[in-house]
């Protein structure tokens, strides 16, 4: 297979959909042999892995002649919080609250202050001016995580309000992001995916698709599904418009996802346990559930 994907983000997938059910720790070696199945080369991953472990996503422990990764806290927080939001298959009700966001950072950490838009964006907050971010989301726990993780308490303001006009909240939405356009994302990609799920289900049926294909096939699927994270806010029902594709989109998701599972995880247990043999699943882990991943690019 062509190597089309970024090495450091699809460790942040394997993380997320696999590793941290099995223990949230894996021999270098096993996940070199993971992430051949994608054309990413040992080199490759080795230096994918020492940034990471630089940026505090992941530690590292030596055992013997082996090294071993697993997530660091920091890390462990973020899947979890991505895979609240990726595996919503409906979207939540509205408490009708806006959260608003207002920072005036120095020019001197402008690099804090890049960083902490990206963060915004990815938890879900939409722009109002340059400096003023909005979300109809209960997202308390993330903002006041990030104001804590980058150091900037005397830099914001953070309300919790109702809009009282002059317009509807919806307008508030067309300000922050472009729906229509996510929409079209979210088209592309039921396009593309209904029809590789008809011919993956088949396969699967007649026994012609290998634990290894299955195991590709998932890890890929789950990969770009969640590069909606990064442009989907997850908005409440009622702020949404009426021909809404983003429910559909997560329908097909998980029916795909639930059709691969099985063969993939037996794929992926058998090059990870040869590397960890006494890891055992997570006990609250079920293979036809879902786990997920993400990654800060």
């Amino acid at each position: 297979m062509e190597n089309t994907l970024n090495t450091r983000s699809m460790i942040f997938t394997l993380y997320g959909d696999y590793i941290r059910h099995y223990g949230n720790e894996i021999w270098i070696g096993s996940l070199i042999s993971l992430l051949q199945e994608f054309g990413h080369n040992e080199q490759s991953v080795r230096a994918a892995i020492s940034r990471m472990n630089k940026q505090g996503w992941i530690q590292s422990k030596r055992v013997g002649n082996k090294s071993f990764y697993s997530l660091t806290d920091i890390g462990k927080a973020r899947m979890e919080e991505a895979a609240e939001r990726i595996y919503k298959i409906k979207p939540h009700s509205w408490d009708g609250k806006w959260r608003i966001l207002m920072y005036n950072i120095p020019e001197e950490i402008r690099n804090v202050r890049d960083e902490l838009r990206q963060e915004l964006i990815w938890s879900g907050f939409g722009s109002m001016s340059t400096s003023c971010w909005l979300s109809p989301n209960p997202l308390e726990k993330q903002v006041y995580g990030l104001i804590e993780k980058y150091e900037i308490k005397e830099y914001v303001n953070f309300f919790i309000s109702q809009y009282d006009g002059p317009k509807e909240d919806q307008s508030l939405i067309k300000k922050c992001w472009n729906l229509d356009e996510i929409n079209e994302r979210y088209e592309e990609f039921m396009r593309e995916y209904s029809q590789k799920y008809v011919i993956a289900k088949n396969k699967i049926e007649k026994g012609n698709m290998t634990d290894g294909q299955c195991f590709v096939e998932r890890t890929i699927l789950v990969h770009e599904y969640r590069k909606f994270l990064f442009i989907d806010p997850g908005l409440p029902a009622e702020l949404l418009p009426d021909k809404w594709l983003g429910d559909s989109a997560a329908d097909l998701f998980s029916e795909y996802y639930v059709a691969l599972a099985k063969k993939a995880s037996q794929f992926f247990e058998g090059v990870f346990r040869k590397g960890n043999e006494k890891v055992k699943v997570s006990k609250d882990f079920d293979v036809l559930s879902h786990p997920l991943m993400i990654d800060t690019e």
